[in-house]
């Protein structure tokens, strides 16, 4: 496919696309498939349908009735000679059609666009059409914006059913042996005009006549000769209604192109364009060129220069010259531009993806100093994107002299500051563009301090320094695509009102720095590895209250909320910063403090106050006594020579007024059924006819334990006081833990009188047993004291064997 046929196509494409932006097109590409009909297999939804590069003869009524959605077809470079005047008519959103490169004959009955009013761009360029007479159908494309045709024969007359279709581009594919009349184009509006030329083919006076009287912009494409009567045509008329002259995919020799510029500045013509350039026959000394001149701006795109020994100084002292507005020199590899050789009139310079390097508009002495360009003083606007530029400092000083320089643009280069050597900008540069170059934090040492938009994206900038040049006029500043770990703060540029730091490594943004930047209004932080922990609660809040436009601060946070998301942790990877929750509760360490302490405190007394009502502690401490007896039955060893002469489990010591509840209430729960024990007390047990002491000493000896029943009346018992005694030194004696208190009253130790101090010492080391007033109790206390008591005697009394 011809690169002016493949232009066409994808103006086609994008005329479509502005019409659905937003929409998905789903394209089917059958080209080079040797095909000889429409497939029939096409997808009913299919908007975008190539059949190129086929051998297709005829288009019939039925080939696309399965397409109503098709907006695009391309069926150029097959062999058609025949289409159905029905073909196009279930296609009602035809919008794009490539019929060139085919064998279509006539081209005044090409009845198949009657049911093609949506199209906008028709190419029907390189057929078998002798003359380019147009049929009463074309005045039916109302809505067709680019059209492109070609023919041998061009006369009067021939586009006069395309009189009221506003066009926005005419291109005319010419014919090796071209007849043109004169006035033909009068009835084609359009703003562009293209005149594609064959190889070696003279412009034809006429058309370039009719050319330059009717439209606002002239392409000429693929022309390789013929430059110096074009010229000639310009130099003789004395006003050309074109603006803009397009020079396209052409071949030119220095000589050629010079005088064009020359006699192009002298006319009214405000732009001349020229791309894709093969260059030949370059200078080896200085070309003169017009010191005055109408035309604007002069661009030149994509040069390809055929030698390699010429004066390239010459080539660069020619462009920078010339007396125009504005000059751009793209795409094409420079290694230098030289210093104008007096003060030029340019505003705009644009060497956009050269290969120029530090030493752009210097020129070096003798003793190898060099030396700034003065001749600038007029530019305002200055494009380096895309060069070998490496010292931002030197930058500096390169345009240190252009002092109306207000937008300097110095992306996508290799720049570096080492911040040691101090910047020299010009002081009226407001727009900086810095992007995509390879500079740090010490950047900000190194900026025109009047600027008010500063670009800085893609760089290696991890922090804004508090020591930086004061940006008091700085309104905006990017800094997406860095390595920045939380907001800057604002103290270098207090009127700050937008900060972008998309794509960077902020993972919980510290909103208190926000506070130094009193006018910011704008925020975008999206696209940032979010850490979705405490520290991020603040800016989430910032991010809903944006949202809803309640921010006290005023911010608008961009992309919110859907570019905001969690990297950390994983439970919640992926999702939004407005979808996740961070209460507040887990954050506060004295709410969550208090959260957790004012239950717990709560559950504490009440679980006291339920305790102490109900008796808790009595029945854990009775519990606890009832288990370390049970415990020290089963891991005390008795060995059998212990229990020699033992007949009771217990002797009960108390005092005589403390008898009725012995009998009535210790007994009865200890002895018998009801508690198995034999128990022994002087009522029953002592002996007549011996003594007191020899009854209690023999009592206790037959005893394994001994219970002492404690109240006032016990310490006031001398009788109690010796079997206490006695039965404290068989403790000594044996080794054993012979002894069980029960306190049957309260007994407080001031009331002990000091001659019992082994009681004292008793109640201080032995954990008692108190007797509970209450008779639920009751139950419990029993099992502990028969726990305490229970132990396998080998022999009985003999008053129970007698029994």
């Amino acid at each position: 496919m011809r690169p002016v046929t493949a232009a066409l196509w994808v103006a086609a494409m994008l005329v479509g696309l502005q019409q659905s932006a937003l929409s998905l097109i789903i394209i089917t590409d059958r080209s080079s498939k040797n095909l000889s009909s429409v497939p029939t297999d096409l997808p009913h939804r299919v908007e975008s349908l190539d059949l190129s590069c086929n051998h297709i003869q005829q288009l019939k009524r039925r080939d696309f009735n399965n397409t109503p959605f098709l907006t695009f077809l391309n069926i150029s470079w097959n062999s058609l000679e025949e289409i159905d005047p029905e073909t196009f008519l279930n296609t009602p959103q035809l919008e794009g059609l490539d019929l060139s490169h085919n064998r279509l004959i006539n081209l005044s009955s090409q009845l198949y666009l009657l049911h093609t009013g949506n199209l906008r761009v028709l190419n029907l360029t390189r057929n078998k059409f002798l003359t380019m007479t147009l049929g009463s159908e074309f005045s039916s494309l109302i809505k067709l914006e680019r059209l492109a045709l070609g023919a041998k024969n061009i006369s009067i007359g021939d586009l006069k059913h395309i009189a009221k279709v506003k066009l926005r581009t005419l291109s005319l594919f010419l014919e090796d042996e071209l007849v043109y009349e004169g006035g033909s184009l009068i009835d084609g509006h359009a703003q562009r005009l293209q005149i594609a030329f064959t190889n070696n083919q003279i412009t034809n006076r006429n058309l370039v006549t009719d050319a330059l009287s009717q439209f606002d912009e002239v392409e000429l494409m693929n022309l390789t000769g013929g430059y110096y009567e074009f010229g000639e045509q310009l130099r003789q008329r004395k006003e050309i209604y074109p603006s803009i002259i397009y020079l396209t995919d052409i071949q030119i020799n220095w000589h050629n192109l010079t005088e064009f510029v020359n006699v192009a500045l002298g006319t009214t013509i405000s732009h001349l364009n020229a791309s894709d350039v093969t260059l030949g026959k370059m200078p080896q000394r200085d070309t003169d060129v017009a010191k005055m001149s109408k035309m604007k701006s002069f661009t030149v795109r994509r040069v390809e220069v055929k030698e390699f020994i010429f004066s390239q100084e010459a080539v660069y002292n020619f462009f920078i010259n010339m007396p125009i507005e504005s000059l751009a020199i793209m795409e094409t590899p420079i290694i230098h531009m030289t210093c104008p050789k007096s003060q030029s009139p340019i505003h705009k310079l644009d060497f956009s993806y050269c290969a120029l390097s530090d030493s752009i508009f210097s020129s070096a002495e003798p003793d190898s100093k060099s030396v700034e360009c003065k001749n600038l003083g007029n530019l305002r606007k200055l494009i380096l994107v895309g060069n070998n530029l490496k010292s931002l400092q030197l930058l500096s000083k390169r345009v240190r002299y252009m002092r109306s320089l207000q937008h300097l643009d110095l992306s996508l280069n290799s720049l570096v500051y080492d911040g040691l050597t101090k910047c020299v900008w010009p002081s009226n540069i407001t727009n900086m563009i810095l992007s995509s170059n390879g500079l740090t934090d010490t950047v900000f040492k190194c900026l025109p301090n009047r600027t008010e938009t500063l670009d800085l994206q893609n760089n290696q900038i991890s922090v804004v320094p508090l020591s930086i040049l004061k940006l008091d006029k700085l309104v905006s500043l990017n800094l997406n695509a860095n390595r920045m770990r939380d907001l800057p703060v604002c103290n270098g540029f207090p009127i700050l009102s937008e900060l972008l730091l998309k794509s960077n490594s902020l993972h919980a943004p510290t909103l208190s720095k926000l506070e130094s930047c009193p006018k910011l209004k704008v925020l975008d932080v999206s696209f940032n590895p979010f850490t979705c922990i405490c520290a991020l609660r603040p800016f989430r809040s910032l991010g809903i209250t944006s949202e809803k436009k309640t921010s006290h601060t005023g911010v608008d946070l961009l992309n919110w909320p859907h570019d905001y998301s969690c990297s950390y942790p994983d439970a919640v990877r992926n999702s939004t910063l407005k979808e996740i929750s961070i209460p507040e509760v887990t954050c506060n360490v004295g709410l969550l403090a208090a959260a957790i302490l004012c239950p717990a405190v709560i559950v504490i007394i009440a679980v006291v106050t339920l305790c102490h009502h109900l008796d808790v502690p009595w029945y854990m401490g009775m519990i606890w006594q009832w288990t370390r007896a049970k415990h020290r039955a089963r891991s005390r060893h008795v060995r059998p020579e212990d229990l020699v002469g033992v007949e009771f489990h217990a002797f009960v010591s108390y005092s005589q007024q403390d008898a009725d509840w012995v009998h009535n209430s210790l007994l009865p729960n200890l002895q018998g059924p009801a508690g198995g024990l034999r128990i022994c007390h002087h009522e029953k047990h002592f002996v007549p006819g011996k003594t007191i002491i020899e009854n209690i000493i023999s009592c206790v000896e037959k005893s394994r334990r001994s219970v002492f029943v404690l109240s006032a009346h016990f310490v006031k018992s001398e009788w109690c006081h010796y079997e206490l005694y006695f039965a404290s030194h068989q403790r000594l004696s044996q080794g054993s833990d012979n002894i069980v208190l029960v306190l049957l009253e309260p007994l407080p130790q001031y009331l002990i009188p000091s001659k019992y101090y082994q009681l004292k010492s008793m109640m201080k080391r032995h954990t008692y047993l108190e007797w509970p007033q209450d008779r639920a109790k009751h139950r419990l206390f029993w099992a502990n004291l028969r726990a305490a008591l229970q132990a396998d005697l080998p022999i009985a009394p003999a008053e129970e064997i007698e029994e």
